[in-house]
């Protein structure tokens, strides 16, 4: 059953894809990640964008605009090859929450009157455009997909919308094909994401094809908006995806609780707690708990000659507006706390 499923939404996602020039990945993302480890989501993702970018190609080719091409490929391979050798050593999700951020602040474009493909619009120069194909393969090979994320600078050259989804797919189709090696070479590309990387592909084959009689009926305008829709609600998604998996990782928690003259704050991530209290009158208050071995010899003996037979003492680093201190906690055996020291 999920792999039909995972058919379906690859099938509505390539379509969107058709009328909006782009998006698909990012939609994918989410759902693949269900399924996949984040590292092998972007192998899955590349086998079926290429075949997509493949399909476009021959329906589209002569809508081609192969000076975007000519400056924007050459600088996108060496970022391909420095995203995905990072990919081994980065974490995924905290890319896909700064893309997800970054898309979901396209909001306010969706009710713009104006049309967003203009051609009086000055264009970019060949050195930015070069620098966005350095920065769409850079973040191609750690997400696996870019979609629709630089489709303004596509809009800003006054592309058609044929010509967007032709010339993107020249751009994408190598990046594709030079990511599945790099994967390769890095571990990354297993049985399981070769599997749904072809599931993938079929879906965006018929897709393709079928959304080719419909796209000649849109609109430029709708293009733009459809385009900046599929971004934030890719945005959204990759929002949601995110977070679950910084939740499952890091167990980040946060506390909030009525003090003495004020309040207390403990926010958690894996082990490490961080503390920030405020009180009427002292202001806030950042701490940090260290281990007994950070603290100077001086410190260590003071807060050992404090000790009254505690099982686990606790040290914290309290950083104030106009000093830095130190607190030591004293816990029993059953962790009750018995005693609370504040030394410089």
């Amino acid at each position: 059953m999920i792999y039909l499923n995972i058919f379906l939404v690859a099938f509505v996602a390539f379509a969107l894809s058709m009328v909006c020039g782009g998006g698909a990945g990012l939609l994918l993302i989410p759902i693949l990640g269900y399924v996949l480890p984040a590292a092998q989501v972007p192998a899955a993702l590349s086998i079926g964008t290429s075949v997509s970018s493949l399909t476009k190609l021959s329906l589209f080719f002569r809508q081609v605009n192969w000076t975007i091409v000519k400056h924007f490929l050459p600088s996108a391979l060496p970022g391909v090859l420095i995203g995905a050798w990072l990919l081994s050593y980065l974490a995924p999700m905290y890319i896909e929450l700064c893309m997800a951020v970054f898309l979901v602040s396209n909001l306010p474009y969706l009710f713009r009157k104006e049309p967003t493909a203009s051609k009086d619009k000055p264009r970019y120069s060949n050195h930015f455009l070069k620098l966005i194909g350095f920065l769409a393969g850079f973040i191609s090979a750690l997400t696996g997909a870019v979609g629709v994320l630089f489709n303004g600078v596509y809009l800003r050259y006054g592309l058609a919308k044929e010509e967007i989804v032709a010339t993107r797919a020249a751009n994408e189709l190598i990046l594709h094909l030079v990511k599945l090696c790099s994967y390769a070479s890095l571990g990354l590309f297993t049985l399981e994401a070769f599997n749904l990387g072809i599931l993938v592909a079929m879906a965006a084959i018929v897709s393709t094809y079928l959304m080719k009689y419909v796209l000649p009926r849109i609109s430029t305008r709708i293009f733009s908006k459809i385009g900046y829709g599929a971004m934030v609600l890719s945005g959204i998604l990759l929002l949601n995806s995110a977070v679950v998996r910084i939740q499952e990782a890091h167990h980040p928690h946060i506390d909030i609780i009525r003090v003495s003259k004020g309040y207390d704050a403990a926010f958690s991530w894996n082990d490490l707690i961080y503390t920030i209290e405020f009180k009427y009158g002292e202001g806030f208050e950042f701490e940090k708990i260290i281990p007994f071995s950070d603290l100077d010899p001086s410190r260590q003996a003071h807060v050992l000659s404090q000790d009254v037979g505690a099982a686990k003492i606790v040290i914290e680093k309290v950083y104030a507006l106009k000093k830095i201190s130190y607190e030591a906690y004293y816990y029993d055996q059953d962790d009750q706390l018995i005693k609370k020291i504040k030394f410089p």
